[in-house]
């Protein structure tokens, strides 16, 4: 399970430990550095250290070869376990705050003695850090709002870091010949873009030992609680997972049990209820008598109701619907735009990003490196972009089944106007328009900004269009339904975002930008080839708005695709 990912995750977390104890700036930045270099591989870090080829990667010389080597054979690393120790774990518990970096992590526990969230907030409502240097009222203001943040969504876990983790634990289980059936259930089966947990649903003739094999799974760091039908531990990363084992009769009623949302599984069973039946995670009932289904579908059928995919089940009308949308599949998508290359601040290159997107099936991919206003991304100003245009028409020659197009992810200024000139804006093939600063601005006055934005020639896709990011900090205020409203009379697109940090829009917003008519693209925000895989986060959010394929830009092929920008 150690992936690229997790790995990069340590050695990001190494370099935020030697940022707060104060080490040569220049380790704190090879680490960073280190960390981005991986999570933006093409290859597997693990066959990279198997091959002895690690040190080839730019900025891994010997010794940070040799840690990455040590952490993927064995899962662990005895240099991060020792810094770790030296730093009380409440002290890392602060990174977790919006607005807290490193640096002033580092000054309010070493001047304050502050190690966790509780000494922090008490801090901030004796105003003891408005003396601090580079701190002050509205920084302590800033951080008090941070904590209220982060305790609203404590024990809450992304979905793209908690789907890779249960889909490795059913390969587990599924590889234990005691295991009929096994599936992902509860919230993350639905996609939700938040959870609390995992829910795992296996059937099987002897749960005994199906529990034993799950509980032979790697990383698994505590159990919590084991008895004959239930087992739950806690992973090295603190996901909570909840093994439940059935008969393989059980399994089918099971299933859509622990699958739907709490509002979809009353209105199922009052549905049920009208119809004389009884339903429970053990069956369907008329009286004492069971109904027997083979799977779910039958389960839908014996209360005289469709199938109701596992996306759509949030008691959100789903039920009531006279029929459900075909959703979308993500075989259906054919590309992606909103994608970065180390032009401006991504990890590969043009070209490396290019191949991944081919070999993922896509036929296209729309390069969007940052604009000049971006100057912390090393955005592009007009003779960069113009040199990456020919850059792009040299590599277009090397495909005949493949083309990358040319875009720019321009920023939207505090006055609505977009980053570039229109003479260069018409150069591109498409422009997404984002906002990037000024987040402090009042709901009407960035609805404003963004609408005047949408209005403009040059801007075809409305880029993340809230701003936020997931258990990291709230998006700005603005009025959605107006926006949605401004795309549709502009025949503006506005982007489903997959990056899981963002899914922006939400799903909500998705559903109400298919009934008003606006194209939705899905798009990656690839900073990185390993990010081009996160259209997957796209789809399943995507299904939850009950979008079908009509409904996405991204499954048109590059021409039609580009026909929808009225340029």
């Amino acid at each position: 399970m150690m992936d690229n990912r997790e790995v990069a995750r340590i050695l990001e977390t190494v370099s935020q430990i030697l940022e707060i104890q104060g080490e040569n700036p220049f380790k704190v930045r090879a680490y960073a550095n280190a960390a981005r270099t991986i999570e933006g591989l093409t290859a597997d870090v693990r066959t990279l250290a198997e091959a002895k080829t690690l040190d080839s990667l730019p900025g891994i010389g010997p010794a940070l070869r040799d840690k990455v080597t040590e952490l993927v054979t064995t899962g662990k690393l005895a240099y991060f376990e020792e810094l770790r120790a030296a730093v009380p774990p409440g002290v890392l518990g602060l990174l977790e705050i919006p607005t807290l970096g490193a640096k002033k992590v580092s000054i309010l526990w070493k001047d304050l003695g502050v190690t966790g969230l509780d000494e922090l907030r008490d801090a901030c409502l004796k105003n003891r850090l408005l003396d601090l240097k580079g701190f002050g009222e509205k920084t302590q203001k800033k951080i008090l709002e941070g904590i209220a943040f982060r305790l609203r969504h404590q024990g809450e876990h992304l979905l793209g870091e908690a789907l890779p983790v249960a889909r490795a634990l059913l390969v587990h289980l599924r590889a234990s010949p005691t295991v009929s059936r096994g599936e992902i259930a509860g919230s993350l089966r639905r996609w939700k873009e938040v959870v609390r947990d995992i829910d795992l649903l296996v059937s099987s003739a002897v749960p005994e030992e199906t529990s034993q094999h799950f509980l032979r799974a790697p990383a698994i760091a505590e159990v919590l609680g084991r008895g004959e039908t239930k087992t739950s531990v806690r992973m090295e990363n603190g996901l909570q997972v909840d093994l439940r084992i059935v008969t393989d009769e059980q399994y089918p009623y099971a299933l859509q049990y622990f699958t739907g949302s709490k509002e979809h599984n009353v209105q199922v069973r009052a549905m049920a209820q009208k119809r004389g039946l009884k339903v429970n995670e053990y069956g369907v009932f008329r009286g004492d008598e069971l109904v027997r289904c083979r799977d779910e579908a039958e389960v839908y059928a014996a209360i005289g109701l469709p199938y109701v995919p596992p996306e759509l089940r949030e008691g959100r009308g789903e039920l009531e619907a006279a029929s459900l949308p075909r959703l979308l599949e993500r075989g259906e998508v054919r590309g992606v735009f909103h994608v970065h290359s180390t032009w401006s601040d991504g990890t590969a290159s043009i070209v490396d990003m290019a191949e991944k997107a081919r070999s993922l099936g896509f036929s296209y991919m729309g390069l969007s490196d940052h604009s000049a206003a971006a100057s912390y991304a090393n955005g592009l100003d007009a003779a960069r972009l113009r040199e990456q245009i020919r850059e792009v028409d040299r590599l277009n020659r090397s495909w005949n089944d493949f083309r990358i197009l040319k875009g720019l992810e321009c920023d939207i200024l505090p006055d609505g106007g977009l980053d570039l000139t229109p003479e260069i804006l018409g150069e591109l093939d498409f422009v997404i328009g984002s906002v990037h600063s000024r987040f402090d601005m009042g709901e009407r006055e960035m609805t404003d900004r963004v609408c005047r934005a949408i209005a403009n020639p040059h801007l075809d896709i409305l880029g993340h269009s809230t701003g936020r990011l997931l258990l990291e900090r709230e998006g700005y205020k603005i009025d959605l339904e107006r926006v949605i409203e401004c795309a549709r009379e502009q025949g503006k697109a506005i982007e489903l975002n997959a990056n899981p940090h963002r899914l922006d829009l939400d799903w909500i917003r998705c559903r109400r930008a298919k009934e008003a008519g606006v194209p939705i693209p899905i798009n990656p925000d690839a900073h990185g080839t390993a990010g081009l895989e996160d259209v997957d986060y796209g789809v399943g959010t995507a299904r939850r708005g009950w979008l079908e394929a009509r409904d996405v830009l991204t499954t048109l092929d590059a021409d039609e695709a580009l026909r929808r920008f009225r340029r």
